[in-house]
């Protein structure tokens, strides 16, 4: 009989059937727990050696279910505006959400932060500075793993082996870099328009790219493709002056003497002024879009209003213009200035040489104005004058044009005395600062007469601070003349930024306030003088030249710096203002008529111009190589009436002597000559905060035996990074030694970026709002040509090889990206 217990036990069923060879979780545990082991000691040990201890392996907790992961930066350590990958690696478990976020450090975009691998742009710093990031992963079971990475910044620094000297006709940049060329002479901006043939017969150059292309800025375009965007960097418009043509090319047989025809004169008159043109970047390629309704040139024949206080000026009436209010056309643009509200300011430069004025025109003004006699001299319009190209020569189809009538300034004694029936005021209609709405092109530009009339260069701002009165910093570009800035008496209020009516935001900010001169003092010392009317002499009754008003005072602004005793500064050029610090640089180009010891009209050395040398093979004494000066304003604002100063660089080559005229120490990587177009990095990327790269351009004829102009990018310190030096100028029997600051030796903070083709003249700098395309003018190559059929340059064509040797050079605006897409230079 069988056992009861045995017949009604419970089996639960907690037996071992199966008998595969499967694994074992025991088996499982046992090799978690070594993989483990390896994951705390191994890679815990490696990491450390790497990057510091800062990143670890996470899964500290005993679940098995747990993503195990560990995150690594492609860098310890990595200078602002490098490219910087986080990566997370997954060493087991499945995951179901990643997520980096950033810790410490200043802000930074995080590109698929929502993967294993994201990527950033190290930001901007003045000093070493660690960023921190989190690394999250989250398990499909919801359990959650932390990492960790540091990264060290380091301050930006030039990242591009310095480009040599060269004589080719070709733009070199460095290793890692791509030039392409975007807009040249005589390309269409207008629907219908055909390519330009470039040999001589294009016409019609209202619809066609200027010549000499110079100051240049680029504006973003909203979607719209009508408002402004600050922030797009693939369509924008870009801005950019034609300061003057070379005659020779733009015929088909060169230039026809004097009387000249009618036809040659309008396409030189046309192919100076202003062009505004779309561009757009599509597959990493710029191009100019030529049916852009945006697209626009302005001539010397564009309608133009005048405003600030010499609007209406008697002085400004001609028989265009009867009632002093309006004009035709800007001449000879040279740089530039781009406002915080969407508008571009040029300026005009040489344009006294245009206008004719014959032998017993200053007998006539005696009789009438005779003051007007000292005005015109103090601006280089003498009796003799023929004026530029002879314009006045040509006799029009339209017997009623004054197109070409106008640039004789020469009065008639049988017309009116106001001027309203000739144009003998003429000239005093030109000299100004220039705004124009790139966004609106049925805008008349206004002329700013409250930035006063003289040789200008260029119309820089300085920062734009909320509730503070912004100042705009300018250079009169002739031997011997002085720096300026107008503060404006309206506050800064940072919604004007965004206006949709961009020119009344000029009215506001530029036709009322102070205009100063600059005076230097040897202790490094500076003041800022106010050309007011009433005050420091600027009277009627001021023996040299009697003052009537205010308006008087901006028409004669020379004469007014004049009766102030401001600095006669060696030839200033553009001004560009460092949007970190505040200060302001300008190009003091060179001076040929800068000696030791004054004598007669040459002027002798002082503090802040105190070099006068030869430099061969030249003969010639003068600043043969010029330099950069720079101030602090004090307080650090825009609104002050005093400054400190010292010298940036001073031009040299580098084999010239140490000790009176190498002063900053140039070598074969970064020496130059006649600093000319300047200009700082966006504050808007990278390169533009914290320790911004500044860009120098030259317009040389000192140095151009050993290489043709160029393009140098520096990282300046501030002012008073230096000392004093002792400078001693030597010329025949004369010697003079002064004392000057110097900022510190600039080094490898210091290299030439580019060197342009034959002849040339590199001028005008902009970029996009991210650093990645910088733009730059490449103007008169080849301009030593005696005859069109040997032109000493072939450039653009020569550009991506050979091209025959009697194709015409053109300037052009070329674009410069960094092969890697990375912001340009660092």
């Amino acid at each position: 009989m069988s056992d009861i217990n045995n017949m009604v036990a419970y089996d639960d069923g907690d037996i071992d059937t199966n008998r595969s060879t499967n694994t074992h979780m025991s088996d499982l545990i046992a090799t978690r727990l070594s993989r483990r082991q390896t994951l705390r000691h191994g890679v815990s040990a490696m990491t450390t050696a790497l990057f510091g201890g800062m990143l670890l392996a996470g899964c500290d907790d005993e679940n098995p279910q747990a993503v195990t992961a560990t995150a690594a930066g492609s860098t310890a350590s990595v200078a602002a505006g490098r490219a910087v990958t986080l990566t997370g690696t997954v060493s087991s478990g499945q995951v179901a959400n990643v997520n980096w976020s950033q810790t410490a450090g200043p802000s930074v975009t995080l590109t698929n932060a929502n993967q294993l691998v994201a990527t950033f742009r190290a930001p901007a710093v003045a000093t070493a500075t660690q960023l921190a990031f989190k690394l999250e992963i989250t398990s499909r079971d919801g359990l959650v793993t932390n990492n960790s990475v540091t990264i060290t910044v380091t301050p930006i620094a030039l990242d591009f082996t310095a480009v040599p000297h060269s004589l080719a006709d070709v733009v070199t940049v460095p290793s890692g870099y791509s030039v392409s060329v975007l807009y040249r002479l005589g390309d269409p901006i207008a629907s219908g328009v055909a390519a330009a043939a470039n040999n001589g017969t294009d016409s019609n150059f209202a619809q066609r790219a200027g010549d000499h292309h110079d100051g240049m800025s680029y504006f973003g375009l909203a979607a719209s493709g009508a408002n402004p965007d600050p922030t797009n960097s693939t369509r924008g418009l870009l801005v950019l002056n034609h300061e003057n043509i070379t005659q020779l090319y733009l015929h088909a047989n060169g230039p026809t003497p004097s009387p000249r025809p009618e036809s040659e004169a309008i396409k030189e008159i046309e192919c100076h002024g202003v062009s505004v043109v779309e561009v757009t970047r599509t597959n990493g390629a710029w191009t100019y879009v030529q049916a852009s309704a945006l697209n626009r040139r302005i001539t010397p024949n564009t309608p133009m209003a005048f405003s600030g206080p010499v609007k209406g000026n008697a002085w400004l009436k001609t028989a265009y213009s009867t009632d002093g209010t309006g004009g035709r056309g800007t001449i000879n643009n040279c740089a530039n200035g781009t406002m915080a509200w969407n508008t571009y300011l040029t300026n005009e430069e040489n344009w006294a040489g245009y206008f004719r004025r014959t032998s017993g025109d200053a007998a006539v003004r005696a009789a009438t104005t005779a003051k007007q006699n000292v005005s015109l001299a103090r601006y280089g319009i003498n009796e003799g004058r023929s004026g530029n190209y002879g314009w006045t020569t040509v006799t029009p189809s339209d017997s009623s044009s004054t197109v070409f009538r106008r640039w004789n300034a020469t009065a008639n004694a049988a017309l009116a005395a106001d001027g309203t029936a000739d144009f003998r005021h003429e000239p005093f209609q030109f000299g100004w600062v220039v705004e124009i709405d790139p966004f609106n092109p049925s805008s008349t530009p206004r002329k700013r007469t409250a930035l006063g009339r003289m040789n200008h260069e260029g119309c820089q701002s300085g920062r734009m601070i909320a509730g503070v009165r912004p100042a705009f910093y300018m250079g009169d570009d002739a031997q011997n003349e002085y720096i300026y800035k107008f503060v404006s008496a309206t506050p800064w209020s940072a919604s004007d930024a965004s206006a949709s009516d961009r020119l009344a935001v000029g009215d506001k900010y530029l036709d009322n306030g102070t205009l100063y001169v600059a005076k230097f003092n040897a202790d490094g010392t500076g003041t800022w003088m106010p050309l007011v009317f009433g005050q420091n002499g600027l009277t009627a009754s001021n023996s040299v030249y009697p003052f009537a008003d205010q308006a008087d005072v901006l028409i004669n602004t020379r004469l007014a710096g004049d009766a102030l005793g401001a600095t006669k500064m060696d030839r200033p050029e553009w001004t560009a203002v460092n949007p970190a610090t505040g200060e302001m640089y300008c190009t003091l180009t060179n001076n040929a008529s800068r000696r030791p010891v004054a004598s007669g009209s040459l002027t002798g050395v002082d503090a802040a111009n105190p070099r006068a040398y030869v430099d061969s093979p030249s003969t010639s004494v003068g600043n043969r190589n010029g330099h950069i000066i720079r101030i602090r304003e004090a307080n650090d604002t825009t609104e002050a009436t005093s400054f400190t100063w010292d010298v940036y660089a001073f031009g040299a080559g580098a084999d010239l002597d140490a000790t009176n005229i190498n002063l900053s120490g140039l070598d074969a990587t970064n020496d130059f000559s006649s600093p000319d177009g300047l200009w700082f990095s966006l504050p808007s990327n990278v390169a533009g905060q914290q320790t911004p790269v500044m860009w120098i351009q030259t317009d040389d004829g000192a140095f151009t035996d050993v290489t043709n102009c160029m393009m140098l990018a520096a990282i300046p310190g501030r002012v008073g990074d230096g000392g004093t030096r002792s400078v001693t100028s030597s010329a025949g029997s004369a010697s003079a030694t002064v004392t000057t600051r110097i900022g510190k030796a600039p080094g490898v903070t210091l290299k030439r970026f580019l060197v342009g083709p034959k002849q040339c003249e590199i001028t005008g700098i902009h970029s996009t709002p991210d650093g990645t395309s910088v733009f730059v003018n490449i103007q008169h190559p080849g301009e030593d040509a005696s005859s069109v059929a040997a032109p000493t340059s072939n450039w653009p064509d020569s550009q991506s090889g050979s091209a025959a040797a009697t194709v015409r050079p053109r300037s052009a605006t070329i674009v410069i990206t960094k092969n890697d897409g990375g912001v340009v230079a660092i």
